[in-house]
């Protein structure tokens, strides 16, 4: 048993109660919360972003629309979707959504081939969720340095410091006030830019 991993939210969308039952089972209790169950478009958009799910599976077609747009707008929220289909427009139903990566599964299929989809599925929205705190730390990095050369400006156009005085000038206030270079830059802006 795998210790210390997170558990995924999983939506199942269009499922009649024996194939919901089926993929019930086959999802692993240490992987995987309960999945939840929704049928109509709205009741699944509303549950797939308040609930932040991980893995949303699309049984086609739902009972308001196919589910190809509803598969690539939950793509462009960074949810990891299964969209099933049969087997005469798996070809045509792919073609539209594998740009925006979503998986797309024939029906019928086997348990052993959902059960694969699923782990892909998975791996998928893990790389994603990695994906997104690297991103998160270069967008607060970013905002770091602008701040520090925002402040540093400030410091050459208030004091007529050079950039490499401004520079030593924002360091040493922050090991001074044990402060972040971000947070001794932030003092200065609000000193000298209010």
């Amino acid at each position: 048993m795998v210790t210390g991993k997170r558990k995924y939210r999983v939506l199942v969308a269009g499922a009649n109660d024996k194939l919901g039952e089926s993929i019930a089972a086959l999802l692993p209790k240490n992987e995987y919360e309960p999945p939840v169950f929704a049928a109509s478009v709205g009741e699944i958009r509303r549950l797939a972003l308040e609930s932040t799910m991980d893995l949303v599976v699309l049984n086609t077609p739902l009972k308001d629309e196919f589910g190809t747009r509803l598969a690539l707008d939950l793509a462009d929220y960074n949810i990891a979707v299964l969209l099933m289909v049969q087997g005469d427009v798996f070809d045509q139903v792919c073609y539209k959504v594998e740009d925006y990566g979503v998986l797309t599964l024939a029906k019928p299929v086997s348990r052993q081939s959902f059960y694969t989809a699923v782990k892909l599925l998975t791996a998928m929205r893990a790389k994603m969720l990695r994906m997104e705190k690297k991103n998160q730390a270069l967008q607060e990095k970013m905002q770091d340095i602008r701040t520090i050369n925002r402040a540093k400006w400030l410091l050459i156009t208030n004091l007529q410091m050079t950039e490499d005085e401004a520079h030593y000038h924002i360091e040493k206030k922050a090991m001074n006030s044990r402060l972040s270079r971000r947070e001794a830059a932030e003092e200065i802006i609000r000193t000298y830019d209010p």
